[in-house]
């Protein structure tokens, strides 16, 4: 569902590649996995470029689809009515691989294209399709070890007498040496093209910069060693897509609507987006909206220290404000980076492409501030009805990249920060953001949330980039990463709470003296009419009973154990069948 073109071909080819292929679904985690008998004999396939085309179509299955907007609900961005297992430290060793990432069908189908593509005479398709193997096996490992760390590496398609089955796990040094030859080959082998909805050249060069800043942060912050490597790696990649000219931020609509505009529209097009699921009303449609708006289903909430994150319009700090912890709803949505009403709804909320004011909901968000990032119209809102395309991979992301990996290995200059972080800053109407001025005078609020930033030459600016990049890639799938590569777990055991309430009654929210919430404990008479948000606070809880923040997480525990939860435990049923495999420290089956 990349594109309906992709789409199509698929479906056309489908009893193919269920002959070419089947894939075991028992014994040891698919078992990396056994061939069956039933496999063709590969001389009846991989001979055309079309063969190689069809196949690796079948790869784009590993990307993300709407978990990319939603997976921050996992991490400190934002609070949904059920809170998961990995924000409480809550998570258990599995019996089995179910529904874990302990997964490895998807690397049998890679290596068993690897062994096999190169049979096709037409040189220029298998470079091309040979690089998008190697992409989603770079991918793969990638996703692999930030989740597990040491992993086993197969480079191969493993036979059922095969002694590798059951080998122990490969150290994180070989493992990333191999994605990074893996995604080295991709970039100088897949076509410099503008394909929206395929891997190209471009799309390569993204993966390669997100793959090597977490893994040059995670060996700096986690003290492995060599992360100067992979940073300037990570940098070097960001920089020749950034060069390339090939992409812009999109600006339509202007400072006040164009980051609101790139993730709601229904389409995506190829000036900012470099790769995309496809949506379509007659073809395929998800239920991100409806997650956004319904009473019952995700109930998404920002955290207050999201929302104090935001700079004011002219630069200036926010949370430098003395009362910038009590301000009411209005007053602290005034004169902000205009990122943040296209977040989360402001004073003159209007659903997109609309223009009538829409009424305070707060039942429809746990802290008060809602998520309208990939909100579309009006008419999506129902239950699997929204067809808005998803946004996978992005430009922004590589100016983020440059920018960090550059402030980590203490080569930043001001040149690269107004290609970077300043190009975001510009398209969202704000000042740009100066290196002497931010390291002489580090955010004490960043710090706070930010320990392990310890005190050096560049301090103050890589707590503004990270500022820039929670802001920017906010609700699309990167933090709980961020957070692990930065070892900053334990950010999540900090207050998780919403806006502000002096206490009990009716409140303004948008100046025009109407009431739009009121809060009571029982009795909500007092309600003027017509208030559209009426709140019981012995339900949704205030942190001193009947005044202070909305706090969803009163009730819930929050651990997060530094020896053990920067890792997902391993299957015991893996561990079991392959008694090389040693499970991650501290985890006890």
């Amino acid at each position: 569902m990349i594109s309906k073109e992709i789409v199509m071909k698929r479906l056309a080819i489908l009893p193919a590649i269920i002959t070419v292929l089947y894939i075991s679904s028992c014994n040891k985690s698919d078992l990396l996995d056994k061939t069956s008998k039933d496999s063709i004999d590969a001389d009846k396939f991989f001979n055309t470029a079309t063969d190689l085309q069809v196949y690796t179509n079948g790869f784009y299955d590993m990307l993300p689809t709407t978990t990319v907007y939603t997976d921050d609900q996992y991490s400190d961005n934002m609070i949904p009515l059920i809170v998961g297992d990995r924000v409480k430290g809550a998570r258990i060793v599995p019996a089995s691989n179910t529904g874990t990432n302990w997964q490895w069908a998807d690397l049998r189908r890679i290596n068993y294209f690897l062994e096999h593509y190169e049979k096709c005479p037409d040189n220029a398709a298998k470079l091309k399709y040979g690089g998008i193997a190697r992409f989603f096996r770079a991918y793969f490992y990638y996703d692999k070890v930030k989740t597990f760390g040491d992993v086993p590496f197969y480079n191969k398609v493993l036979a059922a007498n095969d002694p590798d089955l059951y080998k122990a796990r490969d150290s994180r040094k070989l493992v990333m040496d191999s994605v990074l030859a893996d995604i080295n080959y991709a970039v100088a082998n897949i076509p410099k093209e503008i394909q929206l909805n395929q891997v190209t050249k471009y799309t390569a060069l993204l993966l390669k910069a997100r793959i090597c800043l977490f893994e040059g942060t995670f060996r700096k912050y986690h003290a492995l060693g060599d992360h100067e490597k992979f940073l300037t790696e990570a940098a070097a990649a960001a920089n020749e897509l950034i060069n390339s000219g090939a992409y812009k931020l999109l600006t339509t609509g202007g400072v006040n609507a164009s980051y609101r505009e790139l993730f709601a529209r229904n389409d995506q097009d190829a000036t900012e987006t470099i790769l995309a699921r496809d949506y379509n009303p007659t073809f395929g449609r998800h239920g991100l909206s409806y997650l956004m708006v319904a009473p019952t289903a995700g109930v998404y909430g920002i955290p207050k220290d999201m929302i104090d994150s935001y700079l004011m319009k002219d630069g200036s700090r926010f949370t430098d404000l003395p009362d910038y912890k009590t301000k009411g709803f209005y007053d602290e949505m005034q004169n902000r980076d205009p990122r943040l009403t296209q977040t989360t709804p402001g004073p003159d909320f209007t659903a997109y492409k609309e223009t009538t004011r829409e009424p305070v909901n707060l039942n429809i968000t746990t802290t008060g501030y809602r998520v309208i990032k990939a909100l579309a119209t009006r008419d999506q809102w129902g239950s699997l009805n929204s067809y808005n395309d998803i946004i996978i991979f992005r430009y922004a992301e590589a100016l983020l990249v440059l920018a960090e990996a550059k402030g980590e290995l203490g080569t930043l200059t001001q040149a690269d920060l107004d290609k970077s972080i300043n190009v975001l800053r510009t398209r969202a109407g704000m000042p740009a953001l100066n290196l002497a001025v931010a390291n002489s005078n580090p955010d004490p609020f960043l710090a706070d949330l930010y320990p392990n930033v310890t005190t050096g030459v560049n301090k103050g600016v890589l707590l503004e980039i990270r500022r820039e990049r929670r802001i920017e890639m906010f609700n699309e799938g990167l933090r709980w990463d961020d957070l692990m590569r930065w070892k900053e777990g334990k950010k999540l055991e900090k207050p998780m709470v919403g806006m502000y309430f002096p206490g009990l009654g009716a409140f303004d929210f948008n100046n025009d003296g109407k009431a739009d919430v009121y809060l009571h404990t029982g009795n909500a008479s007092g309600a003027p009419a017509g208030t559209p948000s009426i709140i019981n606070v012995n339900q949704k809880k205030l942190t001193n009973g009947t005044s202070g923040n909305f706090n969803p997480l009163s009730n819930t525990p929050r651990t997060f154990n530094e020896l053990k939860d920067y890792y997902y435990p391993l299957p015991i049923e893996d561990l079991t069948l392959n008694p090389n495999l040693d499970q991650n420290p501290y985890w006890t089956n």
